[in-house]
């Protein structure tokens, strides 16, 4: 397994990001855009699950969820969070954390309109992270609102738009032999980003 030297590594890590990230979409890794989303209550309690990247830019890491859901609960209450990539072929982690910001409703409708239909139905149908009392429950719901839209426009539901992750720190994770990892770490200084290498 190569490693990573400094002279290989982008002085960007959002290039460098990209870079690791067109290369794990070659591998049959079925969703290379999966992470692992970290979050915390206001008293610091964690949780966290796998959500699907839908996009990134110099701004940060975006995905979509439920507002009234955990994670939005607890956005809400500490908007901050931790994000990680594992791509398994390449023994390769990224490490991010940062704050959190909301997408805007244009952007969030964006993303909503591209969204297979049932998908967008889905969206009205569950209220996350409520408890339900059976599956037939939320089928029904499901059925409610496939009458009620028929086969016109679904709007965006104010309830459900995305987020963004403004990265503070950017950690590039790649396995070696003997756990003897190389791992570069990105800090954002008042002048861009400060990098240096920790140790395994």
């Amino acid at each position: 397994m190569r490693g990573l030297a400094e002279a290989d590594c982008d002085d960007d890590p959002m290039r460098q990001f990209t870079h690791w990230f067109e290369e794990a979409k070659k591998t049959d890794i079925a969703y290379p855009e999966a992470m692992s989303l970290a979050t915390a209550t206001a008293d610091g309690i964690p949780s966290v699950r796998m959500v699907l990247m839908k996009g990134y830019d110099e701004r940060g890491f975006c995905f979509y969820t439920n507002y009234e859901s955990r994670k939005g609960d607890e956005l809400q209450a500490n908007p901050r969070a931790s994000l990680l990539f594992y791509w398994e072929p390449y023994e390769r982690q990224v490490r991010i954390e940062g704050a959190i910001e909301k997408l805007t409703e244009e952007e969030s409708f964006a993303y909503f309109e591209s969204r297979r239909r049932g998908s967008r139905i889905g969206a009205w149908a569950s209220e996350q992270s409520s408890i339900i009392e059976t599956r037939k429950a939320l089928e029904q719901r499901v059925q409610q609102y496939e009458a009620e839209f028929g086969n016109g426009p679904i709007p965006l539901p104010p309830f459900w738009g995305g987020y963004r992750c403004i990265p503070e720190r950017i950690e590039f994770w790649q396995g070696r032999v003997n756990r003897l990892h190389d791992r570069l770490l990105f800090t954002r200084t008042g002048q861009g980003w400060k990098r240096v290498r920790l140790s395994p």
